[in-house]
């Protein structure tokens, strides 16, 4: 995420998703999940993908992950600008 921009909060939390998502596998229909929850059949698709038999603990892990993630490629972009700034400073010196 760039400097000055905020993340925009969830709707719906991990617990929510996957309680949604546990309906889903009790037999309610999608249409009528999505409009309970307020949300639209294709959020509830993609819940499915990323969240599908998962547990809440799971859940929660993975979006660690996920952070941990962003983060390490945020610090391997950043050494690899450096490097780039580093190699171009040598050929102009050499």
């Amino acid at each position: 995420m760039k400097e000055g921009q905020t993340r925009k909060r969830a709707r719906f939390s991990e617990e929510q998703i996957i309680g949604v998502l546990k309906e889903a596998e009790a037999g309610a229909k999608t249409a009528d999940l999505a409009r309970r929850h307020g949300v639209s059949e294709a959020k509830i698709y993609n819940w499915k993908a990323k969240y599908g038999g998962l547990e809440v603990s799971e859940a929660r892990r993975l979006r660690d992950l996920e952070s941990e993630n962003a983060k390490f490629k945020s610090l391997l972009a950043d050494a690899m600008l450096d490097r780039a700034a580093l190699k171009d400073l040598l050929a102009k010196k050499f």
